[in-house]
């Protein structure tokens, strides 16, 4: 999923650690998160191997998951592998949230928390 700076700093995300949703555009990260369905974004959120992150890269803000390297660095990961890794070369300063839950609109059952 990949969004322009503006996208993301018109929905009121990343500035101020106000929790903000976001729309899954693309298929970067399927099967676990498809495009439509809406995740929410803590700011705030502890960073560790693992987790789901927004990041900014190139200019622009992408959803990835957040691997640890066995070198001690840190690097994003699309769970489609069509995508490549991308590497942070600033540590974590790139990273500007945590996932914390995906909601597919109209399926209620079907809300997954990331904690």
């Amino acid at each position: 999923m990949n969004m322009h700076p503006s996208d993301v700093a018109s929905s009121g995300g990343c500035d101020g650690g106000e929790v903000f949703a976001l729309r899954v555009i693309g298929h970067s990260m399927a099967p676990e998160f498809n495009e439509g369905e809406i995740i929410i974004i803590e700011p705030d959120g502890a960073l560790r191997d693992g987790r789901y992150v927004l990041a900014r890269q190139a200019d622009e803000y992408i959803f990835r998951q957040l691997v640890a390297t066995p070198a001690g660095g840190w690097l994003l990961r699309a769970l489609n592998p069509a995508w490549p890794d991308l590497p942070l070369p600033d540590g974590l300063a790139a990273v500007h949230g945590v996932v914390i839950q995906k909601a597919v609109p109209g399926r209620r059952r079907l809300t997954r928390h990331y904690l």
